[in-house]
């Protein structure tokens, strides 16, 4: 601005416009938008509509007649009572690694969270190979097992293991920062009252991480039901025994069993839309809760 105009009256200056550097034009919003809604479209919506229209080519009667024959019946049961135990384990483990975490100071915490996102960065197919050679019955704890009637690789307990390592990290990753975020302050008042550490964690510790735990166990289920790499080398693909739904599709799928692979892979779908809608519907019901309790 010139001197000149500095000694102009205030009512007759030019006014100068600021834009602040975060404000994109309508034609850049537009264009992100666009790129944003057109990259769901094609990795997550064609797909998601290939395979229902997949399933129910040849109409409603032979996708649910698929689905009731002996191999996908087997392989749900399997799926579900495969989540069923592994989420409960998740559940246990992922608190106590939070709180240990959390609530106590030691050499050596980086660490152990490194080892916790450790299933993370492996390939499940790795973390299957591994739960071979331990327990496998070539192995000397495998083989004992083996003999006493025990067996672990290619029975179910195998399928739980390599399950429970894969899904372990999600219950922990979400119950950390929020453990981090409140502190020890309450614990320490609870206990300092004459509360018993059980008490204090059932009336303290997990109101507040109730939310966090729920997310976690919701992520926890969508992975187990969906986990194909370490259970495909633990399992050994025994049709009708240690097939999961996973599996099962793969199977029907090398079998030109179209209607019948595309129903399972759309059951299956369906389980992970559940699992998202229940989480949708908690967000929107309890907004006010979980805004005070998910600050992360």
């Amino acid at each position: 601005m010139s001197d000149a105009t500095l000694h102009l009256p205030r009512s007759v200056q030019p006014v100068r416009t600021f834009r602040r550097p975060t404000e994109e034009s309508p034609l850049a919003r537009a264009a992100l938008i666009v790129i944003a809604l057109g990259g769901l479209a094609l990795l997550v919506g064609a797909p998601l509509v290939a395979v229902f229209a997949e399933a129910l080519a040849r109409g409603w009667g032979a996708a649910v007649a698929s689905l009731q024959s002996r191999d996908a019946m087997s392989a749900i049961r399997l799926t579900l009572l495969i989540t069923a135990i592994a989420l409960p384990l998740n559940a246990v483990f992922g608190i106590a690694a939070a709180w240990f975490i959390t609530k106590f100071d030691f050499r050596g915490k980086a660490f152990l969270i490194t080892l916790i996102d450790l299933p993370f960065s492996v390939s499940p197919v790795v973390a299957g190979l591994c739960i071979v050679l331990l327990f496998g019955a070539n192995s000397t704890l495998g083989g004992w097992l083996v003999t006493q009637g025990y067996p672990i690789v290619f029975a179910v307990p195998g399928i739980v293991l390599a399950t429970v390592f894969v899904t372990f990290p999600f219950v922990a990753r979400e119950l950390i920062p929020v453990m981090i975020e409140q502190g020890r302050a309450e614990e320490e008042a609870a206990l300092t009252l004459g509360a018993s550490g059980r008490r204090t964690f059932r009336t303290v510790t997990l109101p507040n991480i109730r939310w966090a735990l729920l997310y976690g166990a919701l992520l926890c289920t969508a992975r187990a039901m969906g986990e194909f790499g370490a259970v495909a080398v633990v399992s050994g693909k025994i049709r009708g025994q240690t097939a999961t739904m996973p599996i099962t599709i793969e199977m029907f799928y090398n079998e030109y069993l179209s209607v019948a692979a595309f129903s399972m892979a759309a059951l299956l779908t369906g389980f992970a839309l559940l699992t998202l809608t229940l989480k949708t519907v908690l967000e929107l019901r309890h907004a006010d809760q979980l805004a005070a309790t998910r600050r992360h």
